[in-house]
């Protein structure tokens, strides 16, 4: 006679986080339009009516792994230390928060996918950096900032052109540090 097998604890937790995790990664590799539910489901190991159950949408989802990393970066650190931390954990490998740069390039174009990165990731990080300035145009300096992360992430993570590619953090870091802070800085 046949054993029954008991069924399979349900874990929502640890399925929303596996959702998360599959969606950070192929956003990241493929962009949003590229990136399909089912492709998703599939790297998480569940049944893709459960993205449904626990987002709502591919676009909601979307918001939360940019929620994951760029929106929580910026929420939970200092201004005065947001540029530093971004470009580090852009130049750091291991650092999945990277992703969040990667994720923002390769969807950047897309219809619904770039309105949720205009709406709150661009604004969030522009508010952040432009208190930093007593400067006029303070938007347009944190934008300039924002564009050299940006391209930093574009040369260093999608084209992988040399030298950038390779060099390592602290060269990076000690190269553009002054650029930023005079840009940045307070009218004495």
């Amino acid at each position: 006679m046949p054993t029954e097998r008991a069924p399979r604890k349900r874990d929502a937790a640890a399925t929303k986080a596996a959702l998360l995790d599959a969606a950070s990664a192929l956003f990241a590799e493929r962009g949003f339009d590229r990136t399909t539910v089912r492709d998703i489901a599939t790297q998480a190991g569940v049944n893709q009516a459960l993205l449904f159950r626990y987002f709502g949408s591919k676009d909601a989802l979307f918001e939360h792994v940019m929620a994951k990393g760029g929106l929580t970066q910026v929420e939970t650190t200092p201004p005065e230390q947001l540029f530093a931390t971004a470009l580090r954990s852009l130049l750091d490998r291991d650092d999945t928060s990277s992703r969040s740069i990667e994720t923002y390039l390769r969807s950047s174009g897309t219809s619904r996918a770039d309105e949720t990165l205009r709406a709150r990731l661009d604004a969030e990080y522009t508010r952040a950096l432009a208190g930093l300035t007593d400067e006029p145009d303070a938007e347009l300096r944190a934008d300039l900032a924002m564009a050299w992360l940006l391209g930093i992430g574009l040369v260093r993570s999608i084209t992988r052109k040399e030298p950038l590619a390779t060099a390592s953090a602290e060269d990076i870091e000690k190269l553009i540090a002054p650029a930023v802070r005079t840009l940045l800085e307070r009218c004495r």
